[in-house]
């Protein structure tokens, strides 16, 4: 089964086709600075390969939808109800599964929900304190990032040969950090949207929702003004004042607000770590991943210091060594420290898989 796997990021799309069950990439291709993704979709090339579905890493269609799902009209205005909860992300898969739906109009769509890594969450993690009304219409903790979670759950185990309990630490333009027992997600710092938990670039993290009511009323903002404040110009971003809040950007300005920017950054990461360890009773590896977390030699023992208390202890030489999955704790360290790259698409192609096989199986 030849599977269409595309990433779509805010202005990018990534793209791969890997051949299940064996998992070898047929074809693999990236387009960056992307403005209209219909037309970024109708100009990937797969050749000669034909396709037999195409697998989407989406994000938030609310509490039926935590796991893969063949696309239908229930996904769809799933996807539209919570645009308000997701619109960087909702926004760029309802065009791309309407672009793949007239270019490839054959083809069976999957959706592999980000959120369906973090349904192991206890209950006592992943709820509220908020009126019993908001809790029946959906508004819980939902955690995004599961497929990278995921692949890096799955990738610490085999390189450390062992189950361990895990903070994976997916550090970019998107931010978000997991707590892995045993390859089970038992906590995540992104809540009822992707703007919750950790500063992103663009976007806030975590804040008081009253501070939200006060600006809005100080000033007669609408919520669509707000939404975009937020979402534009809040995050890195807002703290260093550099717009985009890109990280090679913000450590390059060398102002006092871009280096307070880190800082915020570098100690909300810091202080995620010794929840999390203090969530799971104990901790045997970190790991990073993403643009900054895998690229970022500063970043990375910005996050740790202070930690050797936890028996975290990196070595700065592996530390700024600068490719390929490694190990970048010291030999002593009790706690492992890796730098890895993710791979989200062979997780969304494994679980595309999983369902258009048991689907076939079932067809008989």
């Amino acid at each position: 089964m030849n599977l269409l796997i595309p990433n779509l990021g805010s202005t990018s799309l990534k793209y791969q086709i890997l051949e299940m069950p064996s998992e070898a990439v047929l074809a693999k291709g990236r387009l960056e600075r992307v403005a209209n993704y219909g037309e970024a979709i109708q100009s990937i090339r797969t050749g000669e390969t034909a396709i037999d579905a195409i697998a989407l890493k989406a994000v938030h269609a609310g509490p039926k939808y935590r796991g893969t799902f063949v696309v239908d009209c229930g996904v769809v205005d799933a996807l539209r109800q919570f645009l308000p909860a997701a619109p960087a992300h909702n926004a760029i898969y309802l065009t791309a599964i309407e672009a793949f739906q007239a270019a490839m109009p054959e083809t069976p769509i999957v959706a592999a929900f980000e959120p369906e890594f973090h349904a192991t969450m206890p209950e006592h993690a992943r709820l509220y304190g908020v009126p019993a009304q908001w809790l029946d219409e959906g508004v819980a903790r939902y955690g995004f990032h599961g497929a990278s979670h995921q692949y890096m759950s799955e990738r610490a185990a085999a390189m450390l040969g062992r189950p361990v309990k895990l903070i994976s630490c997916h550090l970019g333009g998107s931010s978000s950090m997991c707590a892995i027992d045993r390859g089970r997600s038992v906590d995540t710092t992104m809540g009822f949207s992707p703007q919750s938990g950790l500063e992103n670039a663009t976007r806030h993290g975590d804040l008081d929702v009253f501070a939200v009511l006060y600006m809005m009323e100080r000033h007669g903002w609408s919520p669509e003004e707000v939404r975009k404040q937020l979402a534009k110009g809040g995050g890195l971003s807002g703290l260093s004042g550099v717009p985009g809040g890109d990280l090679r950007d913000i450590e390059a300005a060398g102002t006092r607000e871009a280096e307070l920017a880190l800082a915020v950054f570098a100690y909300q990461v810091k202080k995620t770590i010794g929840a999390y360890a203090a969530a799971m009773g104990g901790l045997d590896a970190i790991a990073f991943t993403g643009g900054i977390g895998e690229n970022s030699a500063r970043l990375r023992a910005a996050c740790l210091t202070g930690l050797e208390f936890l028996g975290v202890a990196l070595d700065a030489e592996r530390n700024e060594k600068q490719s390929g999955d490694r190990v970048v704790s010291a030999d002593g360290s009790k706690v492992s420290v890796l730098a890895l790259a993710t791979n989200e698409e062979l997780i969304v192609a494994r679980r595309a898989y999983r369902l258009l096989a048991a689907a076939a199986v079932a067809a008989l």
